[in-house]
């Protein structure tokens, strides 16, 4: 029979071994876990940004799958815990920046609070001297009356019973206490006169000593702004970083998601990114919102739409005339805007973010809008000859021409290209790189959002647009962004540019044509398609074809639909006596030839 000690080490043998068993169905159920929370962020549809990033590290996950398991073999339960140490960490990193941010709001709020306090106790110092001095100059008088009624009475009485050696030491005694009662009242006149200065004198001082503080806790809370700031794009950087190390190491993401951590990590990244973009020029797609101050971009543009608008009327009401000539257009608001969030976001140490619009950026954004804008205008007075058709009385009509005097009256709009603005405003390389890069196409769809409140694939979008130029003459940023050199007929390229304003020509929903046969046949080969006497709807493009050229079935003329109304299409169309103006026409109007229908 074996001994004692050799049972006792087939004992412990086997324990050994039942533990080591144990240990194997705890990795293996890790292993399982693991895969299947990989899985599923596979198959997940990427709605939200966490799903988004699951799915990018979701094609390396079977890859390492292997490998992890194996680390897992090793490593065991300290791999995870490392991981969620380092999840941890970063947590607390990012929660550091959000405090520091919250303490710089905290501190500007605190210098506001003291600026306003001075300003109060300043206010509130002057009302009280005030009024103190009405009131001290009521008692005098009234000390004075008193004074003046008791001294009357005084010399009645003495009259009366002392005649008039009595009145005589009365009135010496009544002028003598006067004199001593003046020089009292100038004595304490002076005195009141000291103290008010001095006072004022304090509050003086103390409303300095005031705004000292408030100054310097407002360059206080701007340095910690800073730091924050700085703060804010280190911890963008590194967790930038920290993602790339996540992606190359599998196994470290696979021990997160074991771990539960890796939504907490997403969200994270996601939040110091939103912050760093809205911190950065891109800030200036988030400026059609509001953000508490009752404005947004699109208010303000139309603000300053409006005085536009008011100085050309202005120039029209006061040079009366007989005929109006207008000629060039104003600059395209992407163009201004992109130069205003350049030279706002990117300036040094006054640099400002963009996100939002109050009345100082309002100010700015107006001031850039006339460095670009201008317009001039003329009077000239000149005799034409004019033709009338009259009837002679017999049923004839005669035809006389006859020279008059006519006064003409020129406006004349011209803006400043963006590079002509670099220029102007002395823009680094750094800022010339952004400037370009925001007036990028691919950016059309996010400038539509802010200037028109064109929501993607909008079917009015094209729309707001096309109306927002209305009045603009000669079409030169229209043809010459379609890369024409010179004017041509531009109405084709007015349609495509108001396209491309909302990032429908690079989504492939209506095409860039500068003919209109290029653009009705796009539409016709894409079976997208309504012929002329049908019922369009807005956001369609409209084709003519007019019998000056024979009704070929060839379009002469394209334009936008802007609505449809008791049997009427209206229309928004460029190069409509070299304008762009609105317009309207029957339904039955046989010159139709047919609408181009966009797959919003």
């Amino acid at each position: 029979m074996p001994d004692i000690k050799t049972r006792d080490k087939a004992a412990g043998t086997i324990k050994t071994l039942d533990r080591a068993k144990a240990g194997t169905r705890r990795i293996k159920n890790a292993s399982v876990h693991s895969k299947e929370a990989a899985e599923k962020s596979v198959d997940t549809p990427e709605s939200s940004p966490e799903e988004y990033a699951s799915s990018k590290v979701s094609s390396g996950v079977e890859h390492g799958k292997d490998t992890a398991i194996r680390q897992f073999d090793k490593q065991g339960r300290k791999s995870i815990d490392r991981t969620r140490q380092n999840v941890q960490k970063a947590k607390d990193n990012i929660q550091k920046t959000k405090d520091n941010f919250s303490k710089a709001k905290d501190s500007f709020q605190k210098s506001k609070e003291n600026l306003g306090k001075a300003k109060d106790g300043v206010q509130k110092l002057k009302r009280e001297r005030a009024v103190q001095n009405i009131r001290t100059k009521a008692q005098n008088t009234k000390n004075s009356i008193r004074t003046a009624q008791k001294s009357s009475q005084t010399i009645k009485q003495s009259a009366k019973s002392a005649g008039k050696q009595t009145i005589k030491t009365a009135q010496r005694s009544t002028v003598k206490t006067a004199k001593s009662g003046i020089k009292t009242a100038e004595r304490g006149t002076k005195i009141t006169i000291k103290t008010s200065k001095q006072a004022a004198k304090a509050a003086k001082e103390s409303a300095k000593a005031s705004a000292k503080i408030a100054k310097k806790s407002a360059q206080a809370a701007k340095a910690a702004a800073k730091a924050s700031a700085q703060a804010a794009k280190s911890a963008a950087k590194a967790t930038a970083a920290a993602v790339k190390a996540l992606i190359a190491g599998i196994k470290a993401l696979i021990a997160a998601i074991a771990a539960g951590g890796w939504v907490a990590v997403v969200i994270i990244i996601v939040i110091v990114l939103i912050a760093a973009i809205l911190a950065s020029v891109f800030g200036i797609f988030f400026s059609g919102e509001d953000s508490g101050t009752g404005m947004t971009m699109q208010t303000a543009v139309s603000e300053i739409n409006s005085d536009y608008e008011a100085k050309i009327q202005k120039i029209k009401d006061d040079n009366k005339h007989d005929e109006l000539e207008m000629k060039g257009g104003r600059a395209v608001w992407k163009e201004v805007l992109a130069v205003y969030t350049v030279k706002v976001n990117i300036n040094g140490d006054e640099s400002m973010e963009v996100a939002t619009m109050d009345d100082d950026k309002k100010k700015i954004l107006k001031d850039i809008f006339w460095d670009m804008n201008s317009i001039s205008h003329k009077t000239e007075t000149k005799k034409v000859t004019v033709t009338e058709e009259k009837d002679d009385g017999h049923g004839n009509i005669v035809v006389k021409k006859k020279k008059v005097k006519k006064k003409y009256l020129y406006i004349t709009i011209t803006h400043k290209t963006t590079t002509e603005m670099a220029d102007k405003y002395k823009f680094t390389d750094e800022q010339r790189k952004y400037l370009k890069e925001l007036l990028s196409d691919k950016y059309s769809s996010l400038w539509s959002s802010v200037l028109y409140g064109v929501s993607y694939s909008s079917d009015d979008g094209i729309v707001k647009v096309a109306l927002e130029q209305v009045g603009n003459v000669g079409g030169q940023p229209y043809w010459s962004w379609y890369g024409f050199s010179s004017r041509v007929d531009w109405c084709a390229c007015f349609v495509s540019w108001c396209a491309n304003e909302c990032g429908y020509i690079t989504d492939g929903i209506i095409p860039k044509y500068a003919l209109c046969s290029d653009g009705s046949d796009w539409f016709k080969s894409h079976g997208q398609w309504l012929k002329g006497g049908e019922t369009p709807s807005a956001g369609m493009i409209i084709f003519f074809d007019y019998p000056d050229d024979g009704l070929d079935g060839s379009p002469d003329h394209t334009a936008i639909v802007e609505k449809v109304e008791g049997g009427r299409v209206y229309t928004v169309e460029g190069n409509y006596n070299d304008k762009v103006e609105t317009s309207s026409y029957q339904i039955s109007y046989p010159y139709i030839l047919g609408y181009g229908v966009p797959n919003y």
